[in-house]
């Protein structure tokens, strides 16, 4: 395709933060892993001077991820450009991101700088940043309410300045599309064909995917979005969602993306695991319901011809459920096989470990489905730093008894520990016997319960979520995969500890 929309993926940067996203650097590396083989064009891999933990993450995604260009977020500012290329170099095709607010209420209350001021950094940024490399994107931050005229401004000296690609964001949702159609028109009217037009819309009005076809069809050609429409406040523009419209109405609008469609419920599902944030079972394109019919007059209708309440296949999406041949009996050669086919490679200890708890599974189980492997290979083997280790849980609970748990978990120094308390229930009690090893851990503030596969004997997946303790009290998720949904809870919970305790050793640099 010679004119296509491009997809800036940017869930490692704008989506991981939303509160309670943070995730480590394994996790980013194998999202971005998902993001290429899914035909992403762009990937944000982070914003390498907010943290020596992001640098790292961004680092490793540039020396292994191939295929998108690799992406780093910086201020205007000459340290932080640097750091970005420090961290973005590696890759064979990198790009830095740099930004610069431009609206009057960001000037007066946040920057404190004049519009002169703000002209001459950008400026002067953007062409420090293009010593580095060819591709230098520019964004002037809440451009929804910049005043028209010094929004031209500031993009022209980004322009000749040696800007490629000018981001349009709606920083706080505040414009509809219409307004947003009408800005982008007007900024693809003066501006080289060469410089590609980007948006980036948030959500707060649920506006987000709205705004952001709306711009395409004034002339952007990037779509800058995350996986689930994760994001600061209500989130971004959903990915999902933004190419399956251009897909599926590729007529309306004349112009669709290079996105491999069927790779996109697996993103999500990673992506959710990875976050500890539930999709929502009535979310466009990659929602549990989204394919689902109950009501008899629909039903009648599919059954005789899909198109009466169809627009879009299930497949497309990679929404199948297909059964698997796998059992207790495969051996290794065929699980390493299938999951080779579902997109994983894993190396030989990882391996080890994600067929041995197939293996626990497949005796409980007696059909195997994909999206039981994907959530033995999330739990098993994407998982944080592991400071504790759950070895063990057994809990006693009934209409007559008081919940009590013991747990026994390795420690620092391979050393483990036993622990046993009571709670008001089962997860509770389990809770209470961890924190008595671990300390000083905060406050659990979410508990959800899923089961990943259908019937009694589902596979459960537990998410949990931790706000640390502190004046800032920053969220952490865990996950834990198991079909006795107490084991699910233990291991979901130490998870979320092990990112706490992480989080502790890799303390945030300033930002401000």
């Amino acid at each position: 395709m010679s004119d296509w929309v491009r997809i800036f993926d940017t869930t490692l940067r704008d989506g991981e933060q939303a509160p309670g996203c943070t995730m480590t650097r394994d996790e980013k590396l194998e999202v971005a892993h998902q993001l290429a083989r899914m035909g992403v064009d762009i990937v944000e891999a982070g914003f390498p001077a907010s943290s020596s933990g992001d640098f790292e993450a961004v680092r490793a995604i540039a020396l292994e991820v191939d295929g998108p260009v690799i992406c780093g977020l910086a201020r205007a500012n000459a340290a932080d450009i640097d750091r970005c290329w420090a961290a973005i170099e590696p890759s064979s095709r990198r790009r830095i991101h740099t930004f610069l607010a431009t609206s009057d209420i960001h000037l007066q209350h946040k920057l404190r700088m004049s519009r002169s001021q703000v002209v001459r950094a950008v400026t002067d940024m953007v062409a420090h940043a293009r010593t580095y490399c060819d591709d230098v994107e520019f964004s002037p931050e809440d451009a929804g309410r910049s005043d028209p005229a010094f929004l031209h401004e500031v993009l022209d000296a980004a322009v000749a300045s040696g800007a490629t690609t000018l981001n349009i964001p709606d920083t706080v949702g505040y414009v509809t599309p219409d307004e947003y159609s009408a800005m982008i028109a007007a900024i693809r009217a003066r501006v080289p064909p060469h410089v590609v037009i980007s948006t980036h819309c948030h959500d707060d009005l649920g506006l987000a995917v709205a705004n952001s076809l709306a711009g395409v069809r004034a002339g952007a050609r990037q779509i800058e979005c995350t996986i689930n429409g994760l994001g600061e406040r209500a989130g971004n523009a959903s990915l999902e969602e933004c190419v399956m419209a251009l897909h599926t109405r590729a007529a309306a609008f004349g112009v669709t993306t290079r996105i491999v469609t069927h790779e996109l419920a697996r993103a999500s599902r990673l992506v959710s695991h990875c976050t500890g944030v539930r999709v929502p079972p009535n979310k466009a394109i990659v929602g549990a319901n989204a394919f689902a019919h109950e009501a008899g007059i629909h039903q009648d209708g599919v059954l005789k011809h899909p198109l009466t309440y169809e627009i879009m296949r299930a497949d497309t999406v990679g929404m199948e459920t297909n059964p698997l041949v796998l059992g207790k009996h495969s051996g290794r050669h065929a699980f390493r096989t299938h999951i080779r086919d579902l997109g994983y490679e894993l190396a030989d200890d990882e391996l080890a470990r994600a067929f041995a708890r197939f293996k626990e599974i497949a005796d409980k189980k007696k059909i195997i489905e994909d999206r039981d492997i994907e959530a033995v290979i999330t739990d098993m083997v994407r998982r944080p730093p592991a400071t504790f280790e759950l070895e063990h849980v057994q809990v006693s609970c009934g209409t007559r008894s008081i919940p009590t748990a013991t747990v026994r978990l390795r420690c620092p120094g391979d050393v483990s520990r036993t622990e046993s308390a009571q709670g008001t229930g089962p997860v509770d009690a389990v809770c209470q016997a961890v924190n008595k090893i671990v300390g000083d851990t905060g406050e659990l503030v979410e508990f959800a319960v899923d089961a990943v596969t259908e019937g009694i004997n589902a596979v459960g997946a537990v998410t949990i979520r931790v706000a640390g303790p502190g004046s800032r009290r920053p969220v952490y998720s865990g996950y834990g995969v198991d079909t006795d949904i107490i084991v699910a809870a233990a291991s979901a919970y130490v998870a979320a500890l092990n990112k706490l305790v992480y989080a502790r050793d890799e303390p945030a640099l300033a930002t401000a």
